[in-house]
């Protein structure tokens, strides 16, 4: 269609909205968890038994935090961003399968993490465009 035979063009641009609305809520969802201390640290953590990882609760739930929050935050600049999906992707991997097998909730009621595997999961191979620090 003619009307948008040229938005090709700005691609670089629709990256950068996808990866900065994408960085803000991470950042926005993981700052509580970051900020609540070793007890939500743990609570979070305790979900790596769906992979049967008992251990370290707190270590877990501690990286989850980081993950979204500066991981959030690295989206946005696109800065280390490969590295950042991937991590991403492993964080919503593991929330998935809590949902599923943890919780018991069906996949609908997992969506939003499903969901973000897959955008995270692209991300990885498309990069963080031209609009970014690392600009690779």
């Amino acid at each position: 269609m003619a009307l948008f035979s040229q938005l090709g063009n700005y691609k670089n641009f629709g990256l950068f909205v996808m990866r900065a609305g994408l960085g803000v809520m991470m950042f926005m969802h993981g700052l509580p968890k970051l900020t609540g201390g070793a007890a939500e640290w743990r609570d979070l953590g305790e979900n790596m038994s769906v992979l049967h990882i008992h251990f370290w609760p707190v270590f877990w739930g501690f990286m989850c935090a980081v993950t979204e929050c500066i991981g959030g935050l690295f989206c946005v600049l696109g800065l280390w961003f490969r590295l950042v999906s991937v991590l991403m992707l492993i964080n919503f991997i593991v929330a998935a399968m809590w949902h599923l097998k943890g919780k018991g909730d069906s996949v609908m009621s997992s969506s939003h993490s499903i969901e973000l595997c897959f955008v995270f999961f692209g991300f990885i191979f498309i990069g963080a465009g031209e609009w970014s620090i690392d600009k690779s």
